[in-house]
């Protein structure tokens, strides 16, 4: 009985690595994870108070913050 469920664990875990290999891979989990790594970036520097290097000067003025608090 233990020797069949430890086949049966090992070829699931087989399965399922293959799978997520599978989707791993693509393209679509590609760019998703690039956008995600660059949210997770720019908000840590936004939390840190470090001025993002990519930031446009005019959503760093009075006026632009007027604008999203109203």
């Amino acid at each position: 009985m233990k020797y069949r469920d430890a086949v049966f664990a090992t070829i699931a875990l087989a399965v399922t690595s293959v799978a997520l290999a599978g989707v791993v891979y693509t393209d679509a989990y590609s760019q998703t994870a690039k956008a995600e790594v660059s949210g997770v970036r720019a908000l840590t520097e936004v939390a840190s108070g470090v001025t993002l290097a990519c930031a446009d000067t005019a959503m760093l003025s009075d006026q632009s913050l007027d604008t999203v608090q109203q």
